[in-house]
């Protein structure tokens, strides 16, 4: 952690004549300057299109984007290379499954299962799934914690319960669910889960092999890499049945006056040119990533930032926190309202302090009134943040209070 912020440039600097303190985390993290020397140094010295083409540049290009995609096999622990499908993100993996594998297995009658504190990004493409295909979504009983036990989910399924949904940690509690023990109940009904990996691939170490999901998506930004990318894992044997959803260049094989036959995987998902350049800067983050410890390293020190802070909000008696009073549930995301002031003037007043935080629905309704709130702040913590800089949250935030207690001036 010494001079972690060297690493950071972006971070290095003031803002409303403060020192800037990023605690918008869950929205994207911080790019270290090995990622934007990645970008650099691909359209300086690699520019090419990709799997098309014999000149020295077009395999430079090509092997390094496949590098990218060896090294998020080993990020996850799939157990092959061609369950490794580039997205532009999470919203889009979520998407395609919801689009391509859905309606392949869903018949008229049967049960898509959500949670209420999903991202909109997990939820909406359910609601469409289940218009097109006359089934029934569902919604888990919300609880305080925001987490669901195996014994919770056997409750709730039923023999028409063909997918699960769920985040593995969410945007707003922060809270996480145990992967392994709900696949294992949505198994053995013969059923398919789905897992939203968002915030769970940017606070945990993830291995898809031990969780047993079946689809698992997360997005690069969120991970220290450039936005643009994600990441779609699937069971090959689930990949090999779906459709691709996007048609032209490099997904096939063949192509005839009336059809088509599809490339092999993972390529039949990647039609046309992949931000490529994305992709390559990727593979910096993750080299990044592994350079600091791990995954487990950052998750470590996200809990000790996360316990640190709840243990000083819990001591100011005007602010609310959301989700389990215990810190450890948190996975370094925080959510929180003070007492008389409104969320977006919270963030507004922090912001003129230097502090950034994210203010809103965080792109979950269904939750928000499920809390009986319009809206909430939020803090988020990543591998740079500090124990000062929670001192100045707090600061900031009796300022704030300060401020609206005595009007405006």
């Amino acid at each position: 952690m010494t001079n972690i912020y060297q690493d950071f440039p972006i971070l290095n600097q003031r803002v409303n004549d403060e020192d800037l303190v990023y605690l918008d985390n869950a929205a994207t993290t911080q790019k270290p300057q090995a990622v934007i020397d990645a970008l650099e140094a691909y359209y300086l010295h690699d520019n090419a299109n990709i799997h098309r083409g014999v000149h020295t540049l077009a395999n430079r290009a090509t092997e390094a984007y496949e590098r990218t995609r060896d090294k998020v096999q080993a990020f996850i622990n799939a157990a092959q290379r061609e369950e490794i499908i580039f997205t532009k993100g999470t919203t889009q993996g979520l998407n395609w499954i919801a689009r391509s594998f859905a309606d392949k297995v869903l018949e008229a009658g049967d049960e898509i299962l959500i949670s209420p504190i999903e991202h909109h990004s997990n939820l909406i493409p359910w609601q469409e799934a289940a218009k097109r295909n006359q089934a029934k979504l569902r919604y888990l009983e919300m609880n305080q914690e925001g987490v669901w036990t195996a014994e919770d989910l056997k409750e709730a399924i039923s023999d028409r319960t063909k997918i699960l949904a769920i985040s593995h940690v969410s945007n707003v509690l922060g809270s996480a669910q145990d992967i392994q023990a709900l696949a294992q109940v949505i198994h053995d009904n013969q059923g398919y889960i789905v897992v939203d990996g968002a915030q769970g691939a940017a606070h945990l170490p993830v291995d898809v092999q031990a969780l047993d999901c079946d689809f698992y998506c997360f997005s690069a930004h969120k991970v220290y890499g450039p936005t643009g990318v994600g990441v779609l894992y699937g069971k090959r044997e689930l990949l090999e049945d779906m459709e691709p959803l996007e048609y032209g260049g490099e997904m096939i094989t063949l192509v005839q006056r009336e059809s088509s036959t599809w490339a092999e995987l993972p390529y039949k998902f990647e039609g046309g040119t992949q931000n490529i350049a994305g992709v390559v800067a990727f593979s910096a983050a993750l080299d990044w990533i592994e350079s600091v410890g791990g995954m487990a390293a950052i998750a470590d020190h996200e809990k000790e930032l996360t316990r640190y802070a709840m243990a000083a909000l819990a001591d100011y008696e005007a602010v609310a926190i959301y989700g389990s009073a215990d810190p450890d549930h948190h996975h370094g995301v925080i959510s929180f309202n003070l007492a008389g002031v409104h969320p977006h003037d919270l963030a507004t007043g922090l912001d003129q302090l230097g502090v950034a935080v994210r203010a809103g629905h965080h792109c979950a309704q269904v939750l928000m009134r499920e809390l009986c709130q319009g809206a909430t702040a939020r803090a988020s913590f990543a591998y740079y943040n500090t124990k000062a800089d929670v001192d100045r949250l707090v600061s900031a935030l009796k300022e704030v209070e300060e401020f609206f207690t005595d009007g405006f001036i």
